[in-house]
C-alpha cells in the first residue's frame, strides 16, 4: 500500500508517520510539505509541495490512500491567507484525489466543526457541524466539511473518512503549540506547577484532549481499514477546571469568560500574543464528543490519557522541545524569538502549511 499525507511534518503528521511505519501493510509513505524536513522516517520519501498551489494530482497518482491533514493556523491575522491553505488548499486536494484515482481519503476535521453543545453529557457524530462562528478556524473547518458534503455525491468511489479529535498534544509538538496559541513573551522556565498558583473556573471550560501518538493510531486504522463517515477522537477524562487544578497543583479561581474574551481580544489585536479570541468562544462552546463510534468500528482506544498528554505537552514547553521538521523545530522563531516578534506576532510570516493541532 501506498499512502499520501500532506502536512506530514506538524503534531499529528509526525504521529501519523510513525503510526504507518510499523504498519506491515504499508509499503511507502509519501510526505507532502510546503517546506521538506531533515527527519528521516522509516518508509518515508519527502516531496515539496504547497497543497494552495502545486500541481497536486501526480504526487497523488498510484496512491491507495490520502491522509489530508494540512492547515494553516496562523497568521492569525490575515484570514485571508489562512483560508487559501484551508479551504481552497483542501478543495484542490480532494479534487486531485479523486483526478488521481485514489481509493480513499481521510481529512483532518475537528470537534471544531460541531456547533455549540453540551457540557454535561456527550454527542455523537451526527450532531450539528454548523460550527463556532466567531472562531476563524471553526468557520474554515465548516467550510471544507461541506466542500467534502459535495465531494462524496461527485466522487462516490472514493471512501471518505473524517476524523474528528479533540485537543491534540504531545512533547515534540512543544514548541509549534507555543508559537501558535501563547507567543514569545512566557519563558519556558515558567510552565511548571509550582509557578501557575491559579487557573480559571468557568461553568464550560470542559474539553477533551489526546495525546497525538493515539491520534496516529487512529489514522492507521483508518487507512487500512473498510470504515466510512466521521469519527469522533477524545482520551479520558474530561479535563476541566478541577482536573487542571489538581494536576498543576493550581486554585480554581472562578472568572467570568466575558472577562476571559476581552483579555485574549485586546493581547492579541496588541499583538502580545497569536491566538484571537475566537479560540476562548470555542473551547467554551463546543460539545463534549462520544467516542463509541471510533472504538467500535475502528477498534481504537487511547493508550494515554488526556491529563498524560497535557502533562507531556507541559513538560515539552519547560524544555522547548520539537522535532527537526519546519514547523516543530524549537528553533523556528528564531534567536531569543526575534523571529517571532519581528514577524508582529500572528500578524504575518511564520504561516504553517503543514501542521495540524486540533
Amino acid at each position: 500500500m501506498r499512502v499520501v499525507i500532506t502536512g506530514a511534518t506538524g503534531n499529528v503528521g509526525t504521529s501519523v508517520l510513525d503510526a504507518l511505519a510499523g504498519e506491515p501493510g504499508v509499503d511507502e509513505v509519501v510526505g507532502l510539505a510546503r517546506r521538506t524536513p531533515e527527519l528521516v522516517k522509516a518508509k518515508v520519501r519527502w516531496v515539496h509541495a504547497d497543497v494552495a498551489s502545486a500541481e497536486l494530482a501526480p504526487h497523488f497518482h498510484g496512491a491507495d490512500a490520502v491522509v489530508h491533514l494540512a492547515w494553516a493556523i496562523q497568521p492569525s491575522h490575515d484570514e485571508e491567507l489562512m483560508e487559501r491553505t484551508n479551504v481552497l488548499g483542501s478543495r484542490r486536494v480532494f479534487e486531485a484525489a479523486a483526478d488521481a484515482g485514489v481509493g480513499s481519503l481521510v481529512y483532518a476535521s475537528s470537534v471544531g466543526t460541531y456547533a455549540p453543545g453540551p457540557k454535561d453529557r456527550r454527542v455523537d457524530e451526527s450532531w450539528s457541524t454548523e460550527g463556532i462562528p466567531s472562531s476563524a478556524y471553526s468557520r474554515h473547518k465548516v467550510a471544507v466539511e461541506r466542500i467534502l458534503d459535495e465531494f462524496e455525491v461527485e466522487a462516490p468511489e472514493v471512501r471518505v473518512v473524517r476524523m474528528r479529535p479533540g485537543l491534540i498534544f504531545k512533547r515534540e509538538a512543544a514548541s509549534e503549540i507555543r508559537r501558535f496559541f501563547i507567543g514569545p513573551l512566557l519563558p519556558n522556565l515558567l510552565v511548571r506547577p509550582r509557578l501557575i498558583p491559579l487557573v480559571p473556573k468557568l461553568e464550560k471550560l470542559r474539553f477533551q484532549a489526546v495525546h497525538a501518538d493515539d491520534v496516529g493510531d487512529a489514522y492507521r486504522r483508518a487507512v487500512i481499514g473498510e470504515v466510512k463517515g466521521a469519527f469522533n477522537l477524545a482520551a479520558e477524562p474530561v479535563i476541566g477546571p478541577d482536573e487542571l487544578g489538581g494536576m498543576l497543583k493550581a486554585r480554581p479561581v472562578p472568572v467570568p469568560g466575558s472577562l476571559l474574551r476581552t483579555a485574549a481580544d485586546l493581547s492579541w489585536r496588541a499583538h502580545l500574543q497569536p491566538a484571537d479570541a475566537g479560540w476562548i468562544d470555542l473551547a467554551l462552546g463546543v460539545p463534549l464528543m462520544d467516542v463509541s463510534r471510533a472504538r467500535n468500528e475502528l477498534g481504537w482506544q487511547p493508550k494515554t490519557s488526556s491529563l498524560d498528554a497535557l502533562a507531556d505537552l507541559l513538560r515539552g514547553l519547560r524544555h522547548a522541545d520539537g522535532l527537526p521538521t519546519p514547523p516543530l523545530d524549537p528553533k523556528a522563531g528564531g534567536p531569543g524569538r526575534i523571529g517571532e516578534l519581528l514577524s508582529g506576532v500572528g500578524q504575518r510570516s511564520g504561516v504553517d502549511r503543514d501542521s495540524t493541532t486540533t
